[in-house]
C-alpha cells in the first residue's frame, strides 16, 4: 500500500472532495435557508456553497466539539450544499434511531453503493422488491447459519496459517497492516465465494486482492460523489474486479458460502439485471465484508503488540481454553471452537472492543423525508425540513472522558469488570444504552457485524496461539482521517513485525 502517494492523491482532490460531495445536487445560495423558529443554531460559513465544509474535513472531531462548546447539543452545519443536524448528547440518539419512517437510510445508502460499484439502484422500478429481497438474505448471518460460516472461515484461518508455520524456520518479519490484508482477504474470499481449484488458485486470489487495494484507495473520493474519471485508473480497476465476478467465473470456485449463493438466486430472478450489473452487486459485497474488518484487525493487532500486558493476558486466555478443552496447538492440530467458547474470551473480547473504540470513525447518517418535528428527551423538540441530513458521530461518544477515563490511552481491559463483560457505562450518573457504536446503529447497523467479530477474534487466537510476535519497529502508527465518517480509519504507515512458531509444551 502506497501511503504517500494515498495522501498525496487527497490532497489534490480535497477541494474536489468538497465540490463533488453533493455535484447532483442544484446550488443554493447561504442566503437561501435561514434559521426559524424551533430549527437548531445555524452554522452557514463565509464560503458560498462550501459552507464549513474545508474546516470539517480537516478535523471533524475538534470541530464538533468546538460547536458543541459554543452551541450545546444540536445544531445544523452548512457543508458543501448540505445542512447537516448534529445530535451530540447519545442519551438522544435512540430518538434518532427509533425515527425510520421521518429519518431514512436506505435510499441515501442505495445511491451512494450503486454509483460507487457501478450498479443500477436496488429503488429502480425495474427490479421491484429486490432490496426487500437481499435484506431476508442477511439471516444466514445470524444464528445457526452463522456458526456454520464461522466455522468455515475458522478452517480456512487455519489453512493459511499452516501454510505460515510452514515458512516460519526461524523468526520472519512482514509489514504488519500487509500480513493482516493478505490473511484476512483470502480467508475472507474462500470462505464466501469458494476456493479456486486451479494450481495457482493462491495466486489468484492475490491478484484480486491487489486491485481490491487500489480500488479501495479511491473509496473515500467515490464515497464523496467525485467522479471517477478523475481518479486515475480506478475505473478500469473496478471494471477488471467486477468481471472477476462474472457467473462464468464465479461457478468455477468451489465450496462458496449460502449466503453468496442464496444472493445469485435472487439475482437471477431479475432478466432486465445484466450480468455485469450482478457481478457488481457480488463485489460489493465483498468490499463489504472485508473493507473495514482488515483495517479493524490491524489495529486489534497493533494494540496488542504495543502493550506486552495486554498481549500476556489474552494469550494466557487462549493457552487456558485450549487446555482446559484438551487440544493441542501447533500447525498438524485443528482446533475447534465453539460460539460460547468465542464469546466466553472476555479479554480478547475486550481487546477488540477497546481498539474499535480507539480507530472507529462511522457518521449515522439520516435524512429526513418531510418537514417535521422530532421529539427529544426532556421536552425537547427540533424542527426539521425535508432533505435535512441528521447526524450522529459516535467518535465524539468514544473519545468521551466522561464515559471513558482516560479516552486517549488503550485500556484492554476496559470492557471487563469483576472477571465478565462490561456493559454498564455512564454519563453524568445516568447510565447509557449507547455506549459502543462501530458498526452503525438501527436500520443503518452493519449486518454482518456478527460474522466480523468472530473473523477477527479466530485470527488474533491463532495468531497468538501458534506464534511467538513483536513489533520490528519503534515507531508510532497513527490514524488516518481521510476516511472520517466513513468507518474503520487506516493507518497512516505501515509498520514491521516478527514472528515464529511459538515452542510447543505440555
Amino acid at each position: 500500500m502506497d501511503y504517500g502517494r494515498d495522501r498525496y492523491r487527497m490532497r489534490v482532490a480535497g477541494f474536489s472532495w468538497v465540490k463533488s460531495i453533493n455535484v447532483q445536487c442544484k446550488y443554493v445560495p447561504d442566503s437561501a435557508k435561514r434559521r426559524k423558529t424551533g430549527e437548531p443554531p445555524l452554522i452557514n460559513g463565509w464560503i458560498p456553497y462550501l459552507g464549513k465544509a474545508l474546516i470539517f474535513r480537516k478535523d471533524a472531531f475538534k470541530f464538533l466539539l468546538d460547536q458543541q462548546k459554543k452551541l450545546g447539543d444540536i445544531f445544523t452545519v452548512h457543508i458543501a450544499g448540505r445542512y447537516i443536524t448534529f445530535i451530540m448528547d447519545p442519551f438522544q440518539y435512540v430518538y434518532v434511531i427509533r425515527n425510520s419512517k421521518q429519518l431514512e437510510f436506505h435510499e441515501f445508502a442505495d445511491k451512494m453503493a450503486s454509483k460507487t460499484f457501478d450498479y443500477p439502484a436496488l429503488s429502480n422500478v425495474k427490479f421491484p422488491e429486490l432490496k426487500e429481497n437481499l435484506h431476508r438474505i442477511y439471516q444466514y448471518l445470524q444464528g445457526k447459519p452463522l456458526e456454520i460460516i464461522s466455522d468455515h472461515m475458522m478452517k480456512n484461518l487455519q489453512d493459511i496459517f499452516e501454510w505460515k508455520c510452514s515458512q516460519a524456520t526461524d523468526w520472519e518479519t512482514e509489514k504488519m497492516y500487509k500480513f493482516c490484508c493478505s490473511v484476512m482477504f483470502e480467508a475472507s474470499f474462500v470462505t464466501l465465494y469458494g476456493r479456486v481449484p486451479a494450481a495457482d488458485g493462491r495466486k489468484v486470489i492475490s491478484e484480486i486482492r491487489d486491485k481490491f487495494i487500489k480500488f479501495d484507495a479511491s473509496f473515500p473520493y467515490l464515497a464523496a460523489n467525485i467522479p471517477i474519471e478523475l481518479l486515475g485508473a480506478t475505473k478500469k480497476v473496478r471494471k477488471e474486479l467486477i468481471h472477476h465476478f462474472l457467473l462464468q467465473n464465479m461457478t468455477k470456485w468451489l465450496g462458496g458460502s449460502k449466503v453468496v449463493q442464496a444472493r445469485q438466486d435472487i439475482f437471477e430472478k431479475y432478466e432486465l439485471l445484466g450480468d455485469y450489473d450482478k457481478a457488481a452487486h457480488h463485489f460489493a459485497f465483498l468490499w463489504a465484508s472485508v473493507g473495514n474488518t482488515i483495517p479493524a484487525t490491524f489495529w486489534a493487532m497493533y494494540y496488542l503488540l504495543r502493550h506486552p500486558e495486554a498481549l500476556a493476558a489474552v494469550r494466557d486466555e487462549i493457552d487456558h481454553l485450549l487446555q482446559s478443552t484438551g487440544q493441542k496447538r501447533g500447525p498438524t492440530y485443528d482446533i475447534h471452537l465453539t460460539r460460547e467458547q468465542l464469546d466466553n474470551l472476555v479479554y480478547l473480547e475486550s481487546a477488540l472492543n477497546e481498539s474499535l473504540r480507539m480507530c472507529s470513525s462511522s457518521m449515522n447518517i439520516r435524512i429526513s423525508q418531510e418537514d417535521f418535528v422530532l421529539k427529544l428527551e426532556g421536552d425537547q423538540e427540533v424542527s426539521l425540513r425535508k432533505g435535512d441530513w441528521i447526524a450522529l458521530y459516535p467518535q465524539i461518544l468514544h473519545m468521551d472522558p466522561e464515559v471513558y477515563e482516560d479516552p486517549k490511552v488503550y485500556k484492554f481491559d476496559r470492557y471487563i469488570e469483576n472477571g465478565k463483560k462490561k456493559t454498564a457505562f455512564y454519563k453524568a450518573g445516568r447510565k447509557l444504552k449507547y455506549f459502543l457504536m462501530p458498526f452503525g446503529s438501527g436500520i443503518s447497523m452493519c449486518p454482518g457485524r456478527f460474522l466480523a467479530m468472530n473473523e477477527m477474534k479466530m485470527f488474533l487466537f491463532l495468531l497468538l496461539a501458534h506464534f511467538d510476535v513483536e513489533l520490528g519497529e519503534n515507531k508510532a502508527v497513527r490514524l488516518d482521517n481521510s476516511r472520517m465518517g466513513l468507518g474503520i480509519l487506516l493507518p497512516d504507515t505501515d509498520i514491521a513485525f516478527r514472528y515464529k512458531l511459538r515452542s510447543i509444551r505440555n
